[in-house]
């Protein structure tokens, strides 16, 4: 949230791997990462397992301000910084429910809050410093889209605590802030006479060129489901170990505790969980029954579709969900060489691994750009590349994205996917299978990047026979022998996923 730019979060760029942090509170579950543990829920996270005694007092909305307040002039990662501060807070599980809401709520609804603030803020939202800005956005997110929390109390929360963290002049400006917007609250809506774009980005709170962008490739209609889509909350979802049990079987086990759950349309080892707490903390995650995974996230392993005593390589394995996945869908039998360039993620991939019981996983370290120096030509029989991307597929996931990407980006990283493939491809044997992925909804990086790649690379085409069932793929894009998700397609993640095979 630049405190030049209203409507705008600085801060650092979200390097989006293909696997979606959490986002949890009041109407946002927690939905961990790709394969992984995920965050803990906000009530796990605020306990800590101290004593209440020995921590330091605070409260729901003021640990919001200094997280957003970190973001803004830090660049700190919203997610990061909020799982930080609530194992410092002394809160209940209530109150750090309702921190985590104000943080991913604000941040995602960033620019509509920045549209209504500046008609009452005599000297512009920009010109308040950043505390101050950050408690009057989540004041009015709080107006606006927490409808259980009365005005008066909003009002007098935002008082007290300017009063706590600044001094009377303050507390005086955002009391009159605050009580001249409820005065005028059926002002609090967006003009209908604005052009189509401008709408969209203030009514479902998107950066204008990314509507503008996304109106270009796929009309206004869509566009508009894309960004509604975002603002929704992330589904839980897992993936069911088929090496341990069934997914009927497992289904059958959860509910018996009174979990709500129903099984995945949009993937044969998917389980939703619509209600059963944090998934991260049972036994059967702790014993290795399932993963916590988004279900498009799990028709990449689908479409690697890797077989018994195969080799197959996946170039940017970690934190190693869909890696698991692969050795999965081989019964683990085979290897699996999981690369990922950070070494202490090599790390993540093993713990994974252990705590499904795989044994097939060979972790290692290294640039996949290198790849092709370390392994000879026709060596695997499947590779799977879950390519860097500008990460515009998991936005209800993380909202920091939309207001730290840029066209830049786009450009940017889809140089770094286009030099990935042409390093990896020459790695595959004849016959085998090449999965491309990315968890974005970007052409230039999508179906863009894999027509360029056939152009380029004739010894490659798409796969003929598709791995996915009708159903699965059913209102889905299909191109270049991949799938394009959309979020509003199956309330899952944005996903791009092409099979390609080569033929010589």
């Amino acid at each position: 949230m630049s405190g030049n730019t209203p409507g705008r979060l600085s801060g650092k760029s979200h390097k989006a791997t293909g696997n979606a942090s959490g986002r949890e509170g009041n109407r946002r579950p927690n939905s961990g990462k790709s394969g992984g543990p995920g965050n803990a829920s906000a009530s796990h996270s605020a306990s800590g397992g101290a004593s209440r005694s020995q921590k330091p007092k605070t409260s729901a909305r003021a640990l919001a301000v200094k997280v957003l307040s970190a973001v803004e002039q830090d660049g700190a990662y919203s997610n990061l910084e909020l799982n930080r501060r609530l194992k410092e807070a002394d809160l209940s599980p209530a109150d750090a429910g309702l921190a985590t809401e104000l943080v991913y709520g604000t941040i995602a609804r960033l620019n509509t809050l920045d549209y209504f603030l500046e008609r009452y803020v005599a000297k512009g939202v920009s010109k308040l410093q950043p505390w101050v800005r950050s408690l009057l956005r989540i004041s009015v997110y709080q107006m606006i889209y927490l409808d259980r929390i009365p005005e008066h109390a909003v009002v007098s929360e935002a008082v007290n605590l300017a009063k706590k963290l600044g001094h009377q002049g303050i507390s005086g400006m955002v009391n009159g802030v605050l009580r001249n917007m409820i005065r005028n609250r059926d002002e609090l809506r967006i003009p209908e006479h604005l052009p189509v774009a401008e709408r969209i980005s203030l009514e479902h709170s998107h950066p204008l060129w990314m509507v503008e962008r996304w109106i270009a490739h796929f009309g206004e209609e869509t566009a508009e489901a894309i960004c509604r889509a975002n603002n929704e909350p992330p589904a839980v979802s897992v993936r069911v170990n088929t090496t341990m049990t069934t997914r009927e079987k497992l289904m059958h086990e959860m509910a018996s505790t009174g979990a709500i759950v129903e099984a995945s349309r949009l993937s044969s080892d998917g389980i939703l969980v619509r209600s059963g707490g944090n998934m991260a903390l049972t036994s059967w995650y702790r014993d290795g029954l399932f993963s916590v995974q988004d279900e498009s996230s799990m028709l990449v392993a689908e479409a690697v579709a890797p077989e018994e005593d195969q080799l197959v390589l996946d170039c940017c394995a970690a934190p190693g969900g869909k890696t698991a996945h692969l050795a999965e869908k081989m019964h683990d039998r085979g290897r699996i060489v999981a690369n990922d360039v950070h070494a202490h993620k090599r790390q993540l991939i093993l713990d994974q691994a252990e705590r499904l019981g795989l044994s097939c996983i060979d972790a290692v370290t290294g640039d996949a750009l290198d790849l092709n120096e370390r392994y000879p030509e026709a060596s695997f029989d499947r590779i799977l590349l879950d390519a860097p991307c500008s990460g515009l597929g998991v936005i209800r996931r993380k909202p920091d994205v939309k207001w730290t990407k840029s066209v830049e980006d786009i450009e940017d990283i889809a140089g770094l996917q286009r030099e990935l493939l042409n390093r990896v491809a020459p790695l595959l044997k004849p016959g085998g299978i090449l999965v491309y992925s990315t968890c974005t909804i970007e052409p230039a990086e999508n179906e863009d990047m894999v027509a360029d790649f056939l152009n380029r690379h004739p010894e490659y085409r798409p796969a003929e026979a598709s791995v996915w069932s009708e159903s699965e793929t059913a209102n889905l894009k299909v191109v270049n022998g991949g799938v394009q998700i959309l979020p509003q397609y199956a309330h899952s993640d944005g996903f791009f996923i092409a099979r390609l095979v080569r033929a010589r």
